[in-house]
């Protein structure tokens, strides 16, 4: 709800140049996932521990409290610091993914996975529309407040309507308690697996690199009339197409394989950003944000679906964790890029370097999935 308008709000606090505007709205959109690159994995590693409701739930209420404040900023810096307490409780989708991945059978990982992002998303597309009704209709700061009320509700959700199955005390592989040393011995030891973690870096740079100036790009190619909810309509136009089709993606690689789905989608997603850069008027940037909804759809899904399969149950949670750490670190690199080359090059090489990174990001994970399959083909050989 909050999203499409940062950069406004920034802008509001005073009589700023764009390039200050859109710097500090880099800064301030991504500060949130430095908190969270550090969290990320020792978040996991208590899930793992001790069961992901009760996280759940204390992240809902650090995020609602922490969005319930920033109604009241009136500068800058409170406005970094609150984004940064925040970075400390962004941790509810990653570790509702967690809960699910395994609590879920390998073999229907992607579609529920799937499904999950359907939800994820459908708030993803319902949110910039409603928070751009409401901030041109109510003001941002009393948005941020109203925001905050659907946080909470999330929490008494979690708190009443799930149940969490632990995982039995056993001395199989799948459920035997891991070290943190053994759980990183076994990312490192599984290239594969290794190299579609470090992809999350690329594609979550690529992915962020235009979202804190993405209204600022609408007021340029629209106007300023109506600027918050046009905003949140080139926001949510991703989130449509991406709602669309993340469950098929994630059934596509329950049958064909997780890793030949996500290269075919970096491919896609890095081809559909490029035209971003020449568009001339708002809706040929809503077609393009739904074509890149519809390639990125899957992305997250299959991702975690292979890390389900690559890993056992009992390290997942910090396994995931480490994956969302890596994440975040793609999102605090993608605002500050995405806010530092609109500033100094304009907007087009946003468009320009995040294709790029998309493209390459296919690219690697192509040649890494090569050469998996190559080691395969030789043990095989090698044992007949």
């Amino acid at each position: 709800m909050v999203l499409p308008f940062i950069s406004l709000y920034v802008e509001s606090f005073g009589s700023f140049s764009d390039a200050y505007v859109q710097n500090w709205s880099g800064w301030i959109f991504g500060i949130t996932f430095v908190a969270a690159f550090i969290f990320a994995p020792i978040w996991g590693r208590v899930g793992d521990k001790y069961g992901r409701k009760p996280l759940l739930i204390i992240f809902a209420i650090g995020l609602g409290l922490s969005v319930f404040l920033m109604g009241f900023a009136s500068n800058v810096w409170q406005l970094f610091l609150l984004r940064l307490l925040m970075g400390i409780f962004t941790g509810f989708i990653p570790m509702s993914q967690a809960l699910i991945s395994t609590q879920t059978p390998r073999h229907i990982a992607g579609r529920v996975l799937g499904t999950l992002q359907t939800g994820s998303i459908t708030g993803s597309l319902m949110g910039p529309m409603l928070g751009g009704v409401l901030a041109d209709t109510i003001g941002f700061s009393t948005t941020f407040k109203w925001t905050s009320i659907t946080v909470f509700i999330s929490a008494i959700i979690v708190w009443i309507g799930v149940k969490e199955q632990r995982l039995p005390k056993v001395d199989s592989k799948e459920y035997q308690s891991y070290s943190s040393k053994e759980v990183f011995l076994h990312i490192i030891k599984h290239p594969l697996l290794l190299v579609v973690m470090l992809i999350s870096v690329l594609v979550q740079v690529a992915h962020f690199s235009i979202q804190p100036i993405l209204s600022l790009y609408v007021a340029e190619i629209h106007g300023t009339a109506s600027i918050a909810f046009f905003s949140g309509l080139a926001f949510s136009a991703a989130g449509l197409g991406n709602l669309l089709m993340t469950r098929s993606w994630g059934r596509l690689g329950d049958r064909l394989g997780y890793i030949k789905i996500l290269i075919i989608l970096l491919f896609m997603a890095g081809i559909v950003y490029f035209p971003g850069a020449f568009v001339t008027n708002i809706w040929q940037l809503i077609v393009l944000r739904f074509l890149l909804g519809i390639s990125i759809g899957g992305i997250i899904p299959v991702r975690i679906a292979y890390i389900r399969q690559a890993a056992p149950l009992s390290m997942q949670g910090e396994v995931l964790g480490y994956n969302t750490s890596l994440r975040f670190l793609g999102n605090i690199i993608g605002p500050a890029l995405g806010g530092a080359l609109a500033g100094f090059f304009g907007f087009s090489s946003v468009f320009f370097v995040t294709s790029s990174l998309l493209l390459l990001s296919g690219g690697i994970m192509l040649s890494a999935w090569l050469k998996h399959q190559n080691r395969e083909k030789q043990a095989h050989f090698d044992e007949a």
